[in-house]
């Protein structure tokens, strides 16, 4: 096993920011590994996840396990999800798109209800489970600029950058199981244990034209690609209460997520290439949400969900990687807050909904020496870095035939944020590395990327 093998510190202003660690590890603590967009029923998708308050899907365990209480039948559900998502990127006046389309099995759940003797205050008590899976593909392209060239003496020659790409593969899965209870039919109590996986194949690669040569030299990140195989485990608490027949309040409290990840990387002159092995542990940030919401009576009810992160993603110190991973989610890493409301209203066997939801940036505004569209490199602030915040609208409709209900949704997902790159450093051996050549870029370049999805949920359901 290699530790103490990937991250030493720089300072660009009042900022640390990671010179030896590649970019996209830090992405995907956050994205990935402290993930908080999880996928559900059609009913959940549809209405921006907002049922913290009022409980009674399956999904709901992705928020507040005393939803779980709310059942008083039991239920089954299967949900197909299709899902396309489109990078746009924008550095030195040009544009780069590209659309990634999913279709798979997202959801699987069901509770079964166990109804208690009529003279007890103890109204139900529901075991549920659920099963989720989404895709992290992901890739953002960006253009090249001729001015950003790097002279090569001892081959007479210079390197003109030519593009970059982030490219990432995988799947993220959440296994979990539940049990609820309602107590006099106004206070509803649950608890939940969730089991995640991560599969991930990341890449990292700048393209530079030779000018003696006039020919392309692709070039990879030191530590990339890599691939990552990962298992977490978290529990979650929660209790909704009826002030009275129309308000209701929940709150809940997810603890969490502590993954144990093996890592297989590339290893560039250190001191010949190779492939590397390591373990880590991090923890994902603790997280509790207040819910509140109003039901009008049995055909309409709007929820509002509020999640704060706590604490800040964490790993396990093994020696100085971890260290100034952690000092650097200490400096920068801003504690998740997001705002999601839901509404449904019945006609008869028909429901409607919709949703919102915002999630603040995860990071600070940092400031780094970046490239300009000339070539020169200077200090520059940049917002939303690395992962921006997202914003999310949906809607969907639904029928209740009885046993049998079917659920459809539609969701938008936006986010914008900087995209820092190509930055390397020759004392700590973090450059990029091609088959000939040693990139000696001490400053990044940062494009700007629009990520926009568009979701499409379908859920079959069997009551009982």
């Amino acid at each position: 096993m290699i530790k103490n093998s990937l991250a030493i510190l720089t300072i660009a202003g009042s900022f640390s920011l990671m010179s030896a660690q590649d970019i996209s590890t830090i992405r995907n603590t956050v994205d990935v590994y402290s993930n908080n967009n999880p996928t559900g029923s059609a009913k959940y998708q549809a209405m921006a996840g907002s049922m913290g308050a009022l409980g009674g899907d399956i999904s709901t365990l992705n928020n507040n396990p005393a939803g779980l209480g709310v059942f008083i039948a039991s239920d089954l559900q299967l949900s197909l999800n299709i899902n396309s998502s489109k990078n746009t990127t924008q550095f030195n006046g040009t544009s780069k798109d590209f659309k990634i389309n999913k279709t798979n099995l997202s959801q699987t759940g069901g509770v079964m209800t166990f109804q208690l003797p009529e003279n007890s205050a103890w109204k139900f008590v529901n075991v549920g489970a659920n099963y989720s899976e989404q895709s992290l593909e992901d890739y953002s392209e960006t253009g090249g600029n001729n001015n950003i060239s790097f002279a090569i003496p001892a081959a007479t020659t210079s390197l003109n950058f030519d593009g970059h790409a982030y490219n990432r593969y995988g799947t993220l899965s959440n296994s979990s199981i539940g049990l609820g209870a309602n107590y006099n039919n106004n206070l509803y109590f649950g608890a939940a244990l969730h089991f995640k996986t991560a599969d991930i194949e990341q890449y990292d690669t700048a393209a530079f034209i030779d000018t003696a040569l006039n020919s392309t030299e692709i070039f990879n990140k030191q530590y990339t690609p890599f691939s990552e195989r990962s298992n977490g485990f978290a529990a979650s608490l929660g209790v909704i209460g009826k002030v009275n027949k129309q308000f209701r309040l929940g709150a809940s409290l997810e603890s969490p997520t502590w993954w144990q990840v093996t890592r297989i990387y590339d290893s560039y002159d250190n001191p010949t290439d190779g492939t590397y092995t390591e373990d880590r542990k991090i923890a994902s940030p603790l997280k509790a949400t207040l819910s509140a919401a109003f039901v009008a009576n049995k055909d309409f009810a709007i929820n509002v969900d509020y999640t704060l992160g706590i604490t800040k993603p964490k790993y396990t110190v093994y020696g100085a990687a971890e260290t100034e991973l952690n000092n650097y989610f200490e400096n920068n890493y801003k504690n998740l807050s997001e705002v999601k409301v839901g509404a449904e209203y019945r006609i008869m066997g028909l429901r409607l909904r919709a949703g919102y939801g915002f999630t603040s940036s995860p990071f600070d505004s940092q400031s780094v020496s970046a490239y300009r569209s000339d070539g020169t490199a200077a200090n520059a602030s940049f917002n939303n870095f690395i992962l921006g915040k997202r914003t999310t609208v949906a809607g969907g409709i639904g029928y209740d035939f009885g046993s049998i209900y079917l659920d459809a949704a539609y969701q938008n997902v936006q986010s914008t944020y900087n995209n820092p790159f190509l930055q390397g450093d020759n004392s700590v051996n973090s450059n990029y590395f091609s088959n000939n050549f040693v990139l000696p870029s001490s400053n990044y370049a940062v494009s700007k990327v629009e990520n926009n999805q568009n979701n499409i949920s379908l859920t079959l359901g069997y009551r009982f």
